[in-house]
């Protein structure tokens, strides 16, 4: 069983070396892909720092530029599924998500298609971001569960794992959202093709170091891409 946790970047100088060596200390041995967007703050440098001991676990993808979220997950699985990867994970790399619940993730792929770490299937579970944040994040799953159907409490949750058997079936080259809306897209997609997906509650904690990537742009993209997702047909790839 390989498994391979996607993280990209931009400007997490502060987070990415103790990022790094989290992971790379974690039970289960979980290979690391850094996808950097050319961060001017020299996250790429730090992680070529790193791979000198970890040459065979720690590896990294350089793009020119800030392409977006999406997209860089997007290299991510088609990287791991070039390699052989069985299980591919994607989290943030500024500790909001705990990378001690990639177990618990990790365990739910023994019976699940696609395991989510929820901020909402049990209560809301969110430290330290402020209410008018809160409110948009958890009344946005409220939003999409409403309008597309779909039984997922936390939809726009970038903390995720992934059976390589879903990613081979999705038309990863036909995911339309770049920002947060990836998210919500890749978790109905893989629905609507008849994947099961369960649910870990986790505490997501704001970040400490580095700068947010929201902006008023992704989330307007999310908002209005949602409504169209019903109407689309998701085809799997042959």
């Amino acid at each position: 069983m390989r498994r391979l946790i996607i993280i990209p970047t931009y400007n997490e100088r502060e987070n990415i070396a103790k990022m790094i060596d989290t992971v790379m200390g974690l039970k289960g041995l979980y290979d690391l892909l850094i996808v950097d967007d050319g961060s001017p703050d020299g996250t790429a440098d730090i992680v070529r720092e790193k791979q000198k001991n970890f040459a065979e676990r720690l590896f990294m993808i350089e793009r020119s530029g800030k392409l977006g979220l999406g997209t860089a997950y997007i290299a991510g699985f088609k990287y791991a599924l070039e390699r052989g990867y069985d299980r591919i994970f994607e989290m943030d790399c500024d500790f909001s998500h705990n990378p001690n619940d990639l177990a618990r993730l990790d365990a739910m792929l023994d019976n699940r298609d696609v395991a989510i770490g929820s901020r909402y299937c049990k209560g809301v579970n969110v430290v330290n971001w402020p209410m008018g944040r809160l409110l948009m994040s958890y009344f946005a799953s409220k939003y999409v569960r409403i309008v597309t159907r779909m039984p997922v409490c936390d939809a726009t949750a970038g903390f995720v794992g992934y059976r390589r058997e879903v990613l081979e079936r999705i038309d990863l080259d036909a995911i339309a959202m770049n920002g947060y809306g990836f998210q919500i897209e890749m978790k109905y997609s893989a629905w609507r093709l008849g994947f099961s997906i369960g649910e870990v509650s986790i505490i997501f904690v704001d970040r400490e170091e580095g700068i947010s990537k929201m902006s008023s742009g992704i989330f307007g993209e999310a908002f209005f891409g949602v409504l169209k997702l019903p109407f689309r047909r998701i085809n799997p790839k042959q």
